[in-house]
């Protein structure tokens, strides 16, 4: 899976914003703020990944259990799929 192409990303005062442009303006219509993990997040979806590549990193580069990190990777995932932000391979 990877952040679908049109959706542009650029922090603003520590905090990252994200647009739909070009092919993906017709998916959504709108402005997300991303916290700091939810930002590190959306940074790997900007190359080809999964779920379980992102709760490794996010384990390796913060104090967090395992199972925190799985929870919050899917929460952002699902958040990110309701806006149609996602492309995802078969």
């Amino acid at each position: 899976m990877k952040l679908r192409e049109g959706f542009l990303t650029h922090t603003v005062d520590g905090t990252q914003m994200m647009v739909a442009a070009g092919k993906a303006a017709p998916f959504f219509h709108g402005l997300v703020r991303s916290n700091e993990t939810a930002a590190f997040i959306v940074d790997c979806l900007k190359q080809e990944t999964t779920e379980g590549a992102i709760v490794d990193v996010l384990c390796g580069i913060y104090a967090v259990s395992r199972e925190t990190a799985a929870r919050d990777v899917a929460r952002i995932l699902e958040k990110l799929r309701s806006i149609h932000a996602l492309e995802e391979t078969p």
